[in-house]
């Protein structure tokens, strides 16, 4: 059974459609001027930039170095590169000093030692960044939407005050996709992000350069929270992933991201918000340069909820179990993956088992070849309540009445939409999505769910691309929408995934690759994050693309 001549033909016509959109966009946008080109970053300069979060911290308790110069640095790096990235939409570097400064008098009049103070705030003193998305309080929470411009958030969302209360500093809000539900950071309001080792490439969906029509700001998201990370200008930050907004910003900007098992870590004061059966799918999650912070940071995200995870077991990599899917299986609805990152793949599996002396067994799942429509199908489905989740078109229209997408196409057309060319293309694929899930569909997901769980168990992990490619120039994704069905699936599955970077491939851009685990298992894919560290050397300054 495979899918019928009706959704046959419904691939074909999606896939015209959007090549006519993409050619339309190509003409009518406009062009990037000579003075933009070929511009690059400069590097890494400031030493404190190459330090880890947990590394930073063990320094500021121990007075080696104090909060405040450590947070001047990371001002003095966004300052350097976000007019090139449009990363950080919005600081607070002001306030972060203060409070850089309030931390180093609470350390010179602390009587406890600094244990008593890395138990109680383990990232004391050390910059953070967050995805625009995310309740920041005194920080704007719009997603990029111009009919939220003037929204404000009055507290901070749950796993952000976690970090706080872990003696964190928020340095500012980053850009993210429209309403976050695209491949790439873009939207009206703040313009166009770019990523730092090609500023002609996308630093990945709803986390992004600005624009002609985007407002400069003297600030960055999920695109722009992953590209200010591998721009040095942030060392932790906080993402969530729905279909791959953790993972590609990673994959794309060479820093490391952690999916979580769906319900641990608090999705609250997020916008949008969950609907229908979207609180399955979503994770949120930590984002950072150096593999050792991601377990520390999950830790303080979940709250209390980490008790669920087994995270302070110790992991020995010898006794896991590994495998390797090496694609898709030649999706209908997918490109090809790249000869590079095949060989990449290749790689680790070598690596592991030399290092490790374990068998990495190859595996297939047939029915991934499905991975986006059962990623769409049960993206639409009704939640617990019997309510399907609020269409897209309503979300575009913000306060306001809902939008109308093929309204808004015209209105696109010569220049009077507020919406970006992405937006309006999720709101006509919504006005084609069936009411009724397709039988062939939910039983290709059932299958794949029982084969994964079975194989994977408690103890084994897989390796899996993270996308059929590296970072695509700007507005590519376009004409290649369905390609993050690599990670989207993989949040039907409710599977705790990290995205690993693994050096720099043919173009000086990152290369990198999925580990995922059962459900629980978070601690298993940590672990194997810290060893591909180890063996590939984990993020590269982008500054400096000779490595």
């Amino acid at each position: 059974m495979a899918l019928s001549s009706v959704e046959r033909l419904q691939v074909w016509l999606f896939k015209a459609f959007t090549a006519v959109l993409f050619a339309l966009f190509r003409v009518l946008s406009p062009r990037k001027s000579a003075a933009e080109s070929g511009k690059r970053l400069p590097p890494v300069r400031h030493p404190l930039l190459l330090e880890s979060a947990t590394q930073l911290a063990r320094k500021i308790r121990r007075k080696e170095v104090s909060s405040v110069e450590v947070v001047q640095a990371y001002i003095d790096r966004i300052q350097e590169v976000n007019p090139l990235l449009n990363a950080v939409v919005q600081d607070r570097f002001s306030t972060a000093l203060q409070e850089a400064a309030l931390v180093d008098k609470l350390i010179e009049e602390e009587s406890g030692g600094e244990d008593v103070l890395e138990d109680r705030l383990p990232f004391l003193g050390v910059p953070l960044s967050v995805k625009e998305s995310f309740s920041l309080q005194g920080m704007p929470n719009t997603t990029g939407l111009l009919s939220r411009r003037d929204v404000v958030a009055t507290l901070d969302a749950p796993p952000v005050a976690l970090l706080k209360r872990a003696g964190a500093i928020p340095m500012g809000v980053t850009n993210t996709s429209e309403l976050c539900m695209w491949l790439e950071s873009h939207n009206h309001l703040y313009g166009v992000t770019s990523n730092p080792y090609d500023l002609e490439r996308i630093p990945g969906g709803s986390s992004g350069r600005h624009g002609n029509e985007g407002r400069q700001r003297g600030g960055g998201v999920i695109g722009g929270e992953g590209s200010i990370l591998g721009a040095a200008g942030a060392v932790i930050g906080v993402g969530s992933d729905i279909g791959g907004s953790i993972r590609m910003p990673c994959f794309f900007n060479g820093i490391f991201g952690h999916k979580t098992t769906p319900g641990v870590v608090s999705r609250d004061n997020q916008h949008p918000p969950c609907t229908g059966r979207h609180a399955e799918y979503v994770s949120v999650g930590p984002m950072c340069r150096y593999a050792e912070d991601l377990l520390p940071m999950l830790k303080v995200m979940a709250g209390p909820n980490a008790s669920m995870l087994s995270l302070n077991t110790k992991v020995d990599l010898r006794k896991l179990r590994f495998f390797t899917v090496p694609h898709d299986g030649g999706s209908p609805f997918t490109f090809p993956v790249s000869r590079e990152l095949v060989a990449v793949q290749r790689k680790v599996v070598a690596r592991l088992e030399a290092d490790l002396g374990v068998e990495v067994r190859e595996v297939r799942f047939p029915e991934l070849r499905y991975g986006f429509p059962i990623w769409n199908t049960y993206m639409g489905l009704p939640g617990a309540d019997g309510k399907p989740p609020r269409p897209f078109a309503e979300l575009m229209g913000g306060p306001g009445r809902p939008a109308w997408p093929l309204w808004e196409l015209l209105k696109w057309m010569v220049g009077r939409s507020e919406h970006t060319m992405a937006a309006i293309v999720l709101g006509l694929i919504e006005m084609t999505r069936s009411s009724r899930p397709s039988p062939f569909i939910v039983q290709q997901k059932e299958k794949l769910q029982k084969e994964v769980e079975e194989l994977l168990g408690a103890d084994g992990v897989f390796l899996y691309p993270s996308h059929p490619r590296v970072a695509p120039k700007h507005h590519n994704p376009l004409f290649r929408p369905f390609d993050f069905a690599y990670t989207g699936v993989i949040n039907i599955l409710g599977l705790p995934v990290t995205q690993c970077p693994l050096g720099l491939g043919e173009e000086g851009l990152p290369l990198g690759v999925q580990v995922v685990a059962g459900k629980l298992q978070d601690h298993l894919t940590l672990a194997v994050a810290l060893h591909l560290e180890k063996t590939f050397g984990g993020w590269r300054d982008p500054g400096g693309r000779s490595q």
